[in-house]
């Protein structure tokens, strides 16, 4: 039987609708509007994409997106600067700065230069401390959004054998984190695995819940799966066809997994939506309202 899927861009859709009206009692109760940056440095064309979509989201929630670009000639100097700025807007709760950034600057500068309660992100030291000590304030979008996604398809992960594949600052390590909370969508017992595990295919045919953010085209395949496994595939990839794909063969994991991410409208979607609602908290959180980030 094939795998049921797990509908991202469905469950990010019904997401997006409730933010929208959360945001809309919160600028009622305040008078404050949640803002984004996003600062966009040179021309990649995948990340014009993906802060074009970012862009529409935050303005269907109702909130303020302001996309900032800068030329690839921009210096380390002049983003620091930037970022200081927005830093000292009142008006700006969130910063998202899009990566890859240009060789010449050192990404892990400019994120630490951030205030913390703004990296809506969640790559800040300060933030990753907060979600390894069991106390998250700001986590990473696209692990956020993996947990979701387990919770409203009501995954057992209790006690469940998680495997992620990839140690990643963005996935691996923070959704690792994530699993090994306390409550509901955690509570798991967890095993990372990445370049220099020997045989990353023994340890997947042991989860319960498959996690693929290798940054590989369809490199998991069927044989890597335990029956009856939920598979979560973070990869993207575009083949010579033209076609999208992830870290998974999905035509052959599909037939072993009971269910399984689509690629594109899995993880992708709940991203954006996951932004959205790191973008309220912050706003929140500025404001000194009391307001859960938790969606389900």
């Amino acid at each position: 039987m094939a795998a049921a899927i797990l509908d991202g861009k469905g469950l990010a859709e019904r997401i997006r609708e409730q933010l929208a009206m959360e945001t809309l009692e919160f600028r009622v109760k305040t008078g404050i509007v949640p803002g984004l940056s996003v600062v966009l440095v040179g021309d990649d064309p995948a990340s014009r994409v993906y802060v074009r979509n970012k862009q529409n989201a935050v303005g269907a929630a109702g909130m303020h997106g302001d996309v900032i670009r800068r030329p690839v000639e921009t210096t380390q100097a002049e983003l620091l600067s930037l970022i200081d700025e927005l830093n000292a807007d009142s008006s700006v709760h969130g910063i998202l700065v899009q990566l890859p950034l240009p060789k010449h600057i050192d990404s892990r500068l400019v994120i630490e230069r951030i205030d913390p309660l703004k990296d809506v992100d969640g790559f800040h030291s300060s933030n990753f401390g907060l979600l390894a000590q069991g106390n998250p304030r700001f986590v990473p979008c696209t692990p956020l959004g993996i947990v979701e996604l387990l919770k409203d398809a009501e995954v057992e992960t209790r006690g469940a054998h998680a495997v992620v594949l990839g140690r990643s600052q963005v996935v691996g390590k923070p959704i690792a984190l994530l699993l090994l909370q306390k409550g509901k969508g955690a509570d798991a017992t967890v095993t990372v695995c990445h370049t220099g595990t020997k045989d990353p295919a023994a340890f997947a045919r042991e989860a319960d819940i498959l996690i693929a953010a290798m940054g590989q085209p369809e490199r998991v395949t069927a044989d890597w799966i335990k029956p009856g496994a939920v598979v979560i595939d973070v990869g993207i990839h575009r083949k010579a066809d033209g076609k999208l794909c992830g870290d998974v063969d999905f035509a052959s994991v599909s037939q072993v997994a009971s269910r399984i991410t689509p690629v594109p409208g899995g993880v992708g979607p709940m991203t954006v939506a996951m932004l959205l609602s790191n973008t309220l908290h912050a706003a929140r959180l500025a404001a000194g309202v009391v307001g859960s980030q938790e969606q389900g």
